[in-house]
């Protein structure tokens, strides 16, 4: 990884709710507000922005673990702000690379988690997914 990546930094993201970002079975929409899963893929990618700008030409992340406590409901039409920021770097086999996200709206807290990514070579990671499946 490229020198820089420190504790502390932090990416954000804004997003308007839409119709599609409404918990929906079978086609039919529940209610009309933000769903989990939207805010599930939402920290996906403010974590993915936290790292990057740090990856060389020959790296590559991949998702490894999210969290997501689901707060508070918020409707379709209200802006909601995704933050995401790095607590921790890890190097074991692979570097790890660990976000604690939120969303707001407002100043209002409607989810917070975790969200962790691991650093691969490219190479390595693109066998590594040929070899599973």
């Amino acid at each position: 990884m490229k020198p820089g990546l420190e504790l502390g930094i932090t990416r954000e993201i804004t997003i308007v709710v839409t119709v599609d970002m409404c918990p929906a079975f079978d086609g039919v929409i529940i209610h009309r507000v933000y769903s989990t899963w939207s805010a599930a893929h939402h920290f996906e990618i403010a974590a993915r922005k936290v790292l990057v700008e740090y990856l060389e030409d020959h790296e590559q992340s991949i998702g490894a673990y999210l969290s997501v406590d689901h707060l508070a409901p918020c409707p379709v039409g209200r802006t909601v702000r995704v933050r995401a920021e790095l607590i921790e770097v890890s190097n074991d086999r692979h570097p790890r690379v660990v976000c604690n996200v939120s969303a707001y709206d407002g100043d209002r807290l409607l989810a917070k988690g975790k969200q962790v990514q691991v650093v691969m070579n490219k190479e390595h990671l693109q066998h590594y997914l040929e070899r599973n499946f």
